[in-house]
């Protein structure tokens, strides 16, 4: 008796009669739990042959591994295990990826190993424990698989006194990691002694597997990508988060390309829908079979990006010799490798057994999200060495010393999402970051991420500055620019006693560098709000400013503008009038852009300079012509109604039309008012 159906869906139960034909029993088993199951151990150890006894599949597809006898690439089986009778529980299904045990292939064994939920180590009773029992033990304590079991293959080979022998050995290897007290099953995959229990072993370990959250982002990383003959590109991989459903969109990473889901198998049935825990095939529209990689990651559209620099905590085993300053290392992470060089802030080197915060810095973009677990070999000769869990992975350079950086990463490493959250916003150099970057550097769903910052602006412990896009700053961050902000007023005041104040421009330029107009305009809101400061149009002062003329500064202002006053229309020049005053030009200038701001003097163009009476006639003029001669106005007319000449009468035209006094019409101008 046995499920049928894909997915996660109810199943219909399949039992064959006596007289073996089959016959369908309406009946309805749970729904199906979904556990991936990892061999780990030696070269020759019997893992392959385990996983065909188990589920009758044989996970060596190349030709050469048949002809050698050995795993070279990852293969792939399942195992479906009912609930006991009349228990109402989960049926399990077991997908086994089945990794290759030669030291040469270890790389490819990393390509398998993550995202499994359980470890099969398997040790050959004739042999015991050999080294890459041990390097495989030791990445699956690197990657922190939480759970497994221990099979004592090839039993039929040895005596019993020496199969004991070698269990106590494996007890002994054991103690001290996640495998200590776990079963230890001897089985021959010859005689089938011994698979009756590791099946039930297996259910009861696999029962205990936490059940996959699918409302996570969708990602999955690309451990075989192929042609399949009518369907064209298949990618395979284990579905680590989320789901993908037929016809949705997907990107793949690095290099960002989007593509469509053509088609879904999971455990090789078709399917509409795969889940987190699934091994997975896709069929892809739109890309050639050699644009697809092992070390991929496809995952939703739009949400994440890669990076080439991770912050991280790393172990170096006992066994390594000393990790140095900028050392080079191969990175392995998911199903992807590269090099990468370390580098430490705290230290020179790294000693065997010890943990540290680390930088590493890849020779190509990966995508990855914080808590990733990663493994690192020595760059040569290539041996695990050690490992650790992604805290920022979209890190920014450090300098040796930077202050706050070891307390910014224990934070990273720590638990609680709020300070996290204050962590990488207050470390952000543009002091504010959109809630959007904050999904793609923490993995959090958005709603998820959302209510954690509303909860920390409600506590003040973030500030909102924008709601489109929603983004939000570090209050101390705030006040600083804030106190900046002051100071530098203060400081031009100092330098342009003249002056009322200073433009925008130039104190965002001077306090705030290239952030965003949403934290400026949220600082000096605060200080107007404070009563610190005045925004008037596009200047900013300090409240309760005022610009003192000295007795000979009024006199020049009084000069200057009776000045402009008395030549009407035709205005000397700027450089002309100033001449003609008792102060410096620079003070000189200044008092101009007094008479500017009170608006005694309007600016036409850079050069021309007009008193405001004058102008304010200028509309009553055209009125009264409008009246005796039409609206229709030429520049000859214009230039015989105001006794100017056309270095004059054309600005002030232009002038006249942009303040909809005239309006262009070819050569003349239409009077509007």
């Amino acid at each position: 008796m046995h499920c049928i159906g894909g997915g996660s869906q109810r199943r219909l139960v399949v039992s064959a009669s006596v007289t073996g034909c089959a016959r369908i029993v309406f009946r309805y088993c749970s729904v199906m739990k979904h556990v991936i199951v990892g061999t780990a151990g030696h070269i020759d150890h019997g893992k392959s042959a385990l996983v065909q006894a188990l589920t009758g599949t044989d996970p060596d597809r190349w030709e050469e591994e048949k002809r050698r006898g050995i795993t070279i690439d990852l293969g792939f089986a399942h195992l479906d295990l009912l609930p006991p009778s009349g228990t109402g529980g989960d049926g399990l299904r077991l997908g086994f990826v089945d990794v290759p045990g030669h030291e040469r292939f270890v790389r490819n064994m990393l390509a398998g190993v993550g995202g499994i939920d359980l470890v099969l180590l398997v040790i050959a009773a004739d042999e015991s424990i050999k080294p890459q029992t041990r390097e495989h033990f030791d990445i699956c304590r690197l990657l922190g698989i939480p759970r497994g079991l221990a099979v004592l293959s090839k039993a039929d080979l040895v005596e019993p006194d020496l199969l004991e022998l070698v269990r106590l050995e494996t007890e002994e290897f054991l103690k001290g990691s996640f495998l200590e007290g776990a079963p230890i099953v001897p089985v021959s995959s010859k005689t089938g002694a011994g698979l009756d229990r590791l099946k039930q072993e297996l259910g009861r370990v696999a029962a205990e597997v936490p059940g996959k959250d699918t409302s996570h982002y969708f990602r999955l990383p690309i451990d075989r990508a192929f042609v399949m003959k009518g369907f064209g590109t298949v990618i395979t991989g284990t579905l680590v988060a989320g789901s993908i459903g037929k016809d949705e969109e997907v990107e793949v990473f690095p290099g960002r390309r989007r593509l469509r889901v053509r088609g879904i198998q999971v455990h090789s049935q078709r399917a509409e829908r795969a889940y987190a825990g699934q091994r997975t095939a896709l069929n892809l529209a739109g890309v050639e079979t050699g644009e697809l990689e092992r070390g991929m990651v496809l995952t939703l559209p739009g949400r994440f990006q890669a990076s080439e620099r991770v912050d991280a905590e790393l172990l170096l085993l006992p066994s390594a010799r000393p990790l140095k300053q900028g050392a080079r290392v191969h990175f392995h992470q998911g199903t992807a490798e590269r090099i990468a060089e370390v580098r430490f802030f705290d230290r020179e080197q790294l000693r065997p057994g010890q943990q540290a915060f680390v930088q590493l810095r890849l020779s190509a973009p990966v995508l990855l999200l914080p808590g990733d677990r990663f493994v690192i070999r020595q760059f040569s000769p290539v041996l695990t060495i050690g490992g650790g869990r992604v805290l920022d992975a979209q890190a920014r350079k450090h300098k040796r010393g930077e202050a706050g950086l070891l307390p910014y990463w224990q934070t990273l490493a720590g638990e609680d999402r709020g300070k996290i959250l204050e962590a990488l916003v207050a470390r952000d150099p543009r002091g504010e970051v959109e809630e959007r970057e904050l999904v793609a550097r923490t993995g959090w769903r958005e709603q998820e991420l959302r209510g954690a910052v509303e909860e920390l602006v409600a506590a003040g412990r973030l500030r909102r500055v924008a709601e489109v896009p929603r983004t939000v700053a570090d209050p101390a961050r705030l006040a600083e620019l804030g106190r900046q902000a002051l100071a530098s007023l203060d400081a031009f005041h100092r330098k342009e006693p003249l002056l009322e104040g200073i433009s925008k421009g130039e104190l965002k330029e001077q306090v705030f560098g290239r952030a965003a107009d949403a934290l400026f305009d949220a600082v000096i809101g605060e200080l107007t709000g404070r009563g610190e400061l005045v925004v008037a149009g596009d200047t900013v002062k300090r409240a309760g400013r005022t610009v003192t003329l000295s007795r000979e500064e009024q006199e020049a202002k009084r000069v200057i503008e009776q000045a402009f006053a008395q030549a009407g229309l035709s205005v000397p020049s700027v450089k002309e009038v100033l001449s003609k005053v008792q102060v410096e030009a620079k003070r000189a200038q200044k008092i101009v852009l007094i008479l500017v701001r009170e608006k005694a003097l309007v600016k036409v163009t850079e050069e021309l300079l007009f008193h405001r009476t004058a102008l304010e006639r200028l509309p009553e003029l055209l009125r009264r012509y409008k009246g005796e001669k039409g609206e229709r106005l030429s520049v000859p007319a214009f230039k015989e109604l105001t006794g100017i000449t056309r270095k004059y009468a054309i600005p002030l035209l232009e002038y006249l039309d942009r303040r909809r006094v005239t309006r262009r019409v070819g050569d003349e101008r239409q009077i509007l008012v």
